[in-house]
């Protein structure tokens, strides 16, 4: 079987500056990865690129086996892969629920905002928004349906967003430090909440995550470690832990606590 998102030998430059080297991994279905390396080390560059945000200069991005390396981010995100950004992007003067109802942005066509209030019929109007119920319950905050977005603490705007990501039933979801500014118990919830996802769906997830000691102990399945734009190593957290270097590069003095 086809691994639902194929990276391979991606090199992405800036000028002269080389911001991701040669950067190879997959991702396969029902599948929860972590993509974890200190702040600056190429992550984000490696999801814009993944999701059709930049172009990169060399290599080959293939998502459900097809080569998406042209493609615009609302044609990837119609193959069935949705991201979120490190910064939430809610609609603030609108509802939880009336987000969740919204497309993520720049991921739709540009009259896709429009589209969600023409030609639909009663029947898809009600499965919408009984999707959109659905969805807070798996995150389970439904309670927070009619809260304003303005009114969310750093956490829950996480978890709306997330829930955002999840409306339009993708298969691929692409989470850029969902749990970055959260505080620890919520944060928890938020992977404990992912991991079940994955379980009772069978979605695959991959997730950045700039915190080894917290992705290491939240039930991801594989890490891929990347360390100064390259990939150090992929493995189980078991096989992360014991590594010699990525315990040199990043666990040790040089890496452990980076901001």
């Amino acid at each position: 079987m086809k691994p639902l998102l194929s990276v391979k030998n991606l090199r992405m430059e800036f000028g002269g500056l080389v911001a991701v080297k040669d950067v190879s991994f997959e991702v396969k279905k029902g599948e929860f990865i972590g993509l974890i390396g200190p702040n600056g080390c190429g992550k984000s560059t490696t999801f814009n690129c993944i999701s059709g945000l930049l172009q990169q200069t060399a290599g080959t991005v293939e998502v459900f086996g097809e080569d998406v390396s042209n493609k615009r981010p609302d044609q990837i995100q119609k193959l069935g892969m949705t991201r979120t950004f490190q910064h939430t992007r809610l609609w603030k003067d609108m509802t939880v629920i009336e987000n969740l109802l919204v497309p993520p942005r720049k991921q739709f066509a540009p009259n896709a905002f429009l589209s969600l209030f023409r030609g639909r019929s009663r029947p898809a109007e009600k499965e919408r928004l009984a999707n959109a119920f659905a969805v807070l319950e798996q995150l389970e905050v439904p309670h927070m349906a009619h809260n304003l977005a303005s009114e969310l603490s750093g956490g829950q705007s996480k978890l709306v967003d997330i829930g955002r990501s999840m409306m339009g039933s993708p298969d691929l979801l692409l989470l850029d430090e969902p749990v970055a500014g959260v505080a620890g118990p919520l944060a928890m919830k938020i992977f404990t909440n992912l991991r079940e996802l994955v379980d009772t769906t069978g979605i695959s997830v991959l997730v950045i995550e700039h915190n080894m000691d917290f992705i290491l102990r939240q039930g991801v399945d594989r890490i891929v470690v990347m360390n100064e734009g390259e990939v150090l190593m992929v493995g189980t957290p078991e096989e992360v832990k014991s590594n010699r270097a990525v315990i040199e590069a990043y666990l040790g003095g040089a890496g452990g606590e980076e901001e």
